[in-house]
C-alpha cells in the first residue's frame, strides 16, 4: 500500500485531514501512530475554523519534522520552515485554486491529470482528494530535497 492509499484509509477510519496525512509519514519522521492522531487532532477543518485545510496543515507538519529547527540559526530555520510551507501551498493552490477549507468544500472536485494519485486510485471523496494530494505533494518536495 503506498502512501496515499494508507492515509485515505485513515481518513476512512475516521481520522480527520490532518491526521491521516501526518500520521502516514510516522516512519520518518520520528512519531508513534498515537502521537501523530494527537499532534494532528485539533486541526481538522481548518482547525475547527474552515481555514487552512488540514491536508495541507499535516503535509506542513511532516516537512518540519523533516527539517528540524536549528537553535543556532533560528531566522534561518524559520525561513526555512515559512519558505517549503509556502512552496506546498502553491501547489496545493495550483491544484484546488483555494486553501480554505470552507471553500474547498464549497467546490466539486473530480480527479484528473492535475491529481494523479487521486485519480490512479478512483477516488470520489471530497477530502480523500485532498489527502492524496497533499501526500502526493509532500512526497514530490521530499523526493526533490533529496535529489536537489
Amino acid at each position: 500500500m503506498n502512501r496515499c492509499e494508507q492515509a485515505v484509509g485513515y481518513h476512512k477510519k475516521g481520522f480527520n485531514c490532518c491526521q491521516s496525512v501526518l500520521a502516514t509519514f510516522q516512519d520518518c519522521i520520528g512519531l508513534t501512530e498515537a502521537q501523530c492522531m494527537t499532534l494532528g487532532g485539533g486541526f481538522g477543518m481548518g482547525a475547527g475554523t474552515g481555514e487552512l485545510c488540514g491536508a495541507i496543515t499535516g503535509g506542513v507538519m511532516v516537512l518540519d519534522l523533516l527539517t528540524p529547527a536549528d537553535p543556532s540559526d533560528v531566522l534561518g530555520s524559520k525561513k526555512r520552515s515559512v519558505g517549503q510551507a509556502k512552496e506546498l501551498q502553491k501547489r496545493f493552490a495550483a491544484r484546488f485554486a483555494s486553501l480554505r477549507c470552507a471553500d474547498l468544500l464549497q467546490k466539486k472536485f473530480v480527479p484528473d491529470d492535475t491529481t494523479p494519485a487521486a485519480k490512479a486510485l478512483g477516488l470520489t471523496g471530497h477530502c480523500d482528494i485532498m489527502i492524496a494530494t497533499a501526500v502526493e505533494l509532500v512526497e514530490q518536495m521530499l523526493t526533490e530535497r533529496e535529489n536537489g
